[in-house]
């Protein structure tokens, strides 16, 4: 089978910088995209681009060296192109609209996934941010199969094609659909057969089998690992070597635990003592479906609110 890119998915509201390093420097990604700066009718400060994405401060890079493109929300043409033009400044390296945020929140306020119900719009948009963008830098966007339905996806795409993007990364669900299972891959396949830019693959890639369905289906040469690369972070590299994802050996969890602890290190210097333990507790949740480890240790978490708890529990691991 031949190499692919992988890109590590922005998961708005579960990877935060500190697990977006983790993550990053467990290998096998091409690059990362930040969750959303959202851009309503002003020209925002630097400021705002650092807090959604400090790898800015370090050349648009997680420390391991992946590097990190920045994304951008909103459904003013001429506003997001001012913001784009301020964020280029800052030297990303890439930048990326969000077309697939399904949060009704962000979706009341026309951003997100419920654009894509306006193709015209999506095409002003991408037209508008074109310009800013100079073509050293990757200009992508990412986007579902629609808002109720899928009947405007190939529309949509190939409204973001002609407004000038790169490539495009299709999420193979409906607003409506949430995060619900299964994705609608051969929907993928058919937004891809109808562009020529290059179309990346997203949504309920798990394993390496998945990763292989996932090829079959869309016929796309690159794919975007979100939760899937959260509840298994050797997933990436486990697709580069082809292995399945049962293929490392059963040191899995003890090469995965220092990073966890790393990541736990990270959280307690930038978030608020009585907000740590529930970050840690959200990952645990979702590493329960690759790891029994993460599920006995979850449970263990489960009544512990303080850092000092915390630390000793993950002091006290014996493999």
């Amino acid at each position: 089978m031949p190499d692919t890119c992988i890109a590590l998915a922005p998961m708005e509201g579960l990877a935060d910088v500190d697990l977006r390093a983790v993550l990053a420097g467990m290998g096998g990604f091409d690059w990362a995209v930040s969750p959303f700066v959202r851009v309503t009718n002003s020209l925002l400060p630097e400021r705002a681009f650092f807090r959604v994405c400090p790898e800015l401060r370090h050349g648009s890079r997680t420390p391991d060296g992946t590097p990190v493109r920045v994304q951008l929300l909103g459904s003013d043409p001429e506003c997001l192109a001012d913001n784009a033009d301020r964020l280029v400044a800052l030297s990303p390296l890439g930048v990326d609209l969000n077309f697939g945020c399904p949060a009704p929140t962000v979706n009341r306020h026309r951003g997100g996934a419920v654009l894509l119900a306006e193709p015209e719009l999506l095409h002003r948009i991408a037209s508008a941010v074109r310009p800013k963008i100079p073509h050293n830098i990757p200009f992508t966007a990412k986007m579902r199969l629609g808002v109720e339905d899928v009947h405007l996806a190939v529309e949509c795409a190939l409204a973001l094609q002609a407004g000038g993007v790169d490539a495009l990364i299709v999420h193979g669900r409906t607003r409506a659909d949430g995060y619900r299972p299964p994705a609608r891959w051969e929907e993928i396949a058919r937004v891809r057969e109808a562009l020529v830019i290059p179309v990346m693959a997203n949504g309920e890639v798990w394993n390496v089998a998945d990763y292989a369905a996932i090829r079959a289906a869309t016929g796309c040469d690159a794919i975007m690992l979100g939760r899937g690369a959260v509840a298994d972070p050797f997933l990436a590299r486990r697709i580069r070597d082809l292995r399945d994802s049962r293929g490392l050996p059963n040191q899995g969890w003890r090469e995965l635990f220092p990073a966890l602890q790393t990541y736990w290190s990270a959280v307690c210097r930038r978030v608020a003592p009585r907000h740590a333990p529930g970050r840690l507790k959200q990952w645990l949740a979702l590493l329960n479906r690759a790891y029994p480890e993460a599920a006995l240790l979850s449970q263990q978490l489960r009544a512990l609110t303080r850092v000092a708890e915390v630390d000793a529990l993950l002091a006290a691991q014996r493999f």
